[in-house]
């Protein structure tokens, strides 16, 4: 981990945390420093999931006994986890409940005279219209009949403490004399289609912790990488000291209130921000309405000034306006170079799960998207991936290679049935755990770079992120923040002793194209780094338009 400074009208103070095994230990230490109050949004905070920092090791084994032992010593804690559709994401809807359970249980172990501990699963509040419900009834109905059939496969115990935590299920299924789950086939669901996606946290006021990464097993990960495949999880968080903090905390303060409209979102200069909220009466409504979208302006706005290069590190690349604002600043400047790093696949695809049209539709925006910027950029441009040093299937020092992720305890599927007539496609094409023979490596960091400026956030590139779910981010101007953020993130793929040429802006875009061309023709223990080509082939014929479906869906 690094520490950088910059000046805005106080010091500010940002430390750069790659991977969860330099941010969860910071995190943890963050908890431990705090004197009064805690206010925190995730999309997913797991209390079981273990510490790591030997400093919270001492008062206990997992988040839930830090937490107790916070509360213990007065500081009360203010939390939201996000909550999902129960029907399209059931099985994220049952872990919100889960952990909220967790959650109010270490208040009560906390005992009487502990500070108070308010934890919240938040939905957001926009709904889709009822003709798009209504066209989307066979999908709802398939969706809500797979949940039946997984309920169905437990043991009775088991589903009744699974249902307990599917509180939004309980007018979508019944329980039959014989205890067995079904779907009730006349209901129309409500069906919600964004979701407060942003990962932050304010300290006693003074401190934010904010970036791209969740708080649960899954995305633990060191910088090596050296797991299997499906472990991999490379992730960006900062901790920060300066006047941004408490434009944070103003924000975690508003957002519900403004996402149900209530409120207006307070002004900000550094925090960087997507929010929307539910739209009035709308018949064939999809989605909510944008109230702000900032990361987005600041993109738009940090491409038409760049002028030597840009550097793209994103789950998703899938909003094709933005992708025509790079395209026409690689115009405009013709010394412009562009890099951008990306999953070789998306998680679904890559580790097992169902491949729904949500999917593919996702998959065919990103390969538009990246064909217009090879349009635009030609040469200047390298779009890239990361794979292992190692050959797929030889074990790592992290445990045997799987063949794929454990079960998540249900369906993750938005918008498609379960059987999408994909089984030739996958048994020709769609083998994406790997690269070139290596374990992939999954990239999940949200972070851009303009020359001098950069935006670290929750938000992918995507329509959804951009423009729909809750999103928070900060955009740094600091020379030296930026210039330090900067090789920290790309020395991060590169070989041990990297050439300066890797960083010029000048030669960069030429010297990533060729090591991840000579990686490409390496036997994977010979190559040098975590830098590969991205197979933008794969992604087309994986990949499928969905017209009358907006962009933001996916």
């Amino acid at each position: 981990m690094q520490h950088v400074t910059g000046l805005a009208r106080q010091r500010t103070e940002t430390e750069i945390l790659l991977t969860a095994a330099e941010a969860y230990p910071a995190f943890e230490r963050a908890v431990l420093s705090a004197q009064t109050e805690i206010w925190a949004s995730f999309r997913i905070f797991d209390p079981l999931t273990r510490l790591r920092s030997p400093e919270a090791r001492v008062v206990g084994e997992t988040w839930f006994d830090l937490i107790v032992h916070a509360l213990q010593r007065g500081v009360a804690i203010n939390i939201v986890i996000s909550d999902f559709d129960p029907v399209a994401r059931p099985s994220l809807h049952r872990g919100t409940w889960a952990s909220l359970r967790r959650l109010w249980a270490a208040g009560e172990v906390a005992g009487p005279g502990s500070a108070p501990l308010r934890a919240r699963a938040a939905m957001h509040p926009a709904l889709t219209g009822v003709l798009t419900r209504a066209a989307l009834w066979p999908q709802s109905q398939a969706c809500l009949a797979r949940t039946a059939r997984w309920l169905n496969a437990l043991e009775p115990a088991r589903r009744q403490r699974a249902l307990q935590d599917m509180p939004g299920l309980h007018g979508l299924l019944r329980t039959g004399r014989n205890g067995r789950v079904h779907a009730r086939l006349r209901r129309l669901p409500r069906l919600h289609p964004a979701s407060h996606h942003q990962k932050l946290a304010v300290i006693d006021r003074s401190q934010l912790y904010i970036g791209g990464l969740d708080l649960d097993e899954r995305r633990w990960d060191t910088p090596e990488h050296d797991r299997p495949g499906e472990e991999t999880w490379q992730d960006l968080q900062l901790l920060i000291r300066g006047p941004v903090v408490a434009e944070a905390q103003a924000h975690l303060e508003s957002f519900l209130d403004v996402v149900e409209g209530a409120a207006e979102p307070p002004p900000q200069r550094r925090l960087l921000r997507t929010i929307s909220r539910r739209r009035s009466l709308t018949l064939a409504r999809f989605g909510p309405e944008p109230v702000v979208h900032e990361i987005l302006d600041a993109h738009e706005m940090l491409a038409g000034r760049a002028e030597r290069l840009i550097y793209l590190e994103t789950q998703f690349f899938r909003d094709t306006g933005l992708a025509r604002r790079l395209a026409r600043a690689a115009r405009e400047q013709p010394g412009l170079g562009l890099i951008l790093i990306l999953p070789a696949a998306p998680e679904e695809v890559a580790f097992g799960r169902n491949w729904g049209i949500d999917t593919r539709f996702g998959e065919y925006l990103q390969a538009r998207c990246l064909r217009i910027l090879e349009d635009a950029f030609g040469p200047r441009l390298f779009v890239g991936g990361a794979a292992q040093p190692r050959r797929h299937g030889r074990p790592s020092r992290g445990g045997p290679e799987q063949a794929g992720p454990e079960g998540k305890g249900g369906p993750e599927e938005y918008l498609g049935p379960e059987k999408d007539q994909l089984a030739s496609v996958a048994a020709d094409h769609m083998d994406r755990s790997h690269v070139k023979g290596a374990p992939l490596v999954y990239i999940h960091a949200k972070v851009s770079i303009f020359d001098d400026a950069a935006i670290v956030s929750s938000a992918n590139l995507n329509g959804r992120s951009l423009r729909w779910d809750t999103e928070a981010g900060v955009y740094l101007t600091g020379r030296d923040e930026v210039r330090r953020l900067r090789e920290r993130v790309m020395r991060h793929w590169l070989p041990a002793e990297a050439d300066p040429r890797y960083l010029d802006p000048a030669q960069a875009v030429t010297m990533w194209r060729l090591l991840a061309l000579r990686n490409s023709r390496l036997p994977p223990e010979r190559r040098e780094g975590f830098v590969m080509p991205y197979d933008i082939e794969a992604a087309e014929r994986l990949g499928r338009s969905v017209p009358g479906v907006p962009e933001a869906m996916v």
